[in-house]
């Protein structure tokens, strides 16, 4: 199966697409951490992919497309993946399609997360990354045990700059711009379905099983 999460940053797309992958072995292909993984190895896509992550801006399509091609071609993608970042616009969209038209294995369904613009400025303000593992914790739900030092292997913790304030409004506006047309685009190929996600993640999880059947 082929499953397309959407819906802004912050609400939690990525979080249930890691659950997919423990409960049903379903590969997460996440442009975002493909993306960053390439900036912390100082690549040269890497690069050029962090100035326009850092100013809270969309990565050029042929460099995500490129990065999306090359990993559905892997053996573990041969049963079905989960897309958590990607397609971003009606373009990608289209270019995805394509691709999978080649391998007669299309998109069966994308998940829509709706959620307030305020609730997400709240939850990704708050989020801070381990600078050499990647854990993820939130000041308010989530907090590590010692302030600003990582529970699984004591390096720092930082505030992406993706993370900061003003940079989420930008990434906002891009969203809401290009990336929201896609909600109508899968609608009309009847396979979108909606989910809450302001409700508590495992709420989320159960409806998002659901949305799978």
């Amino acid at each position: 199966m082929i499953v397309v999460l959407l819906g802004p940053p912050g609400s939690g797309k990525g979080t249930q697409a890691k659950r997919l992958w423990t409960e049903r072995k379903w590969p997460q292909l996440s442009t975002g951490d493909m993306l960053r993984s390439a900036i912390q190895k100082g690549t040269k896509l890497g690069i050029q992919a962090k100035s326009f992550m850092d100013q809270g801006l969309l990565v050029p399509d042929n460099v995500v497309v490129d990065l999306i091609a090359e990993r559905i071609e892997l053996p573990d993608c041969r049963p079905g993946f989960v897309l958590d970042g990607f397609p971003r616009n009606i373009l990608q969209a289209g270019v995805l399609d394509r691709m999978l038209e080649v391998r007669n294995q299309p998109v069966d369904r994308a998940v829509v997360f709706e959620i307030s613009d305020e609730e997400l400025v709240r939850r990704l303000s708050g989020r801070r990354t381990c600078v050499e593992c990647g854990a993820m914790y939130h000041v308010e739900s989530a907090a590590p045990k010692k302030p600003q030092l990582c529970d699984h292997c004591g390096h720092s913790l930082i505030q992406r700059e993706d993370d900061k304030p003003e940079v989420i409004q930008k990434r906002l506006i891009v969203y809401h711009q290009q990336t929201e047309p896609l909600v109508e685009f899968y609608k009309k190929q009847n396979k979108l379905r909606c989910l809450d996600a302001k409700k508590k993640a495992s709420d989320v999880t159960e409806a998002l099983s659901e949305a799978l059947q």
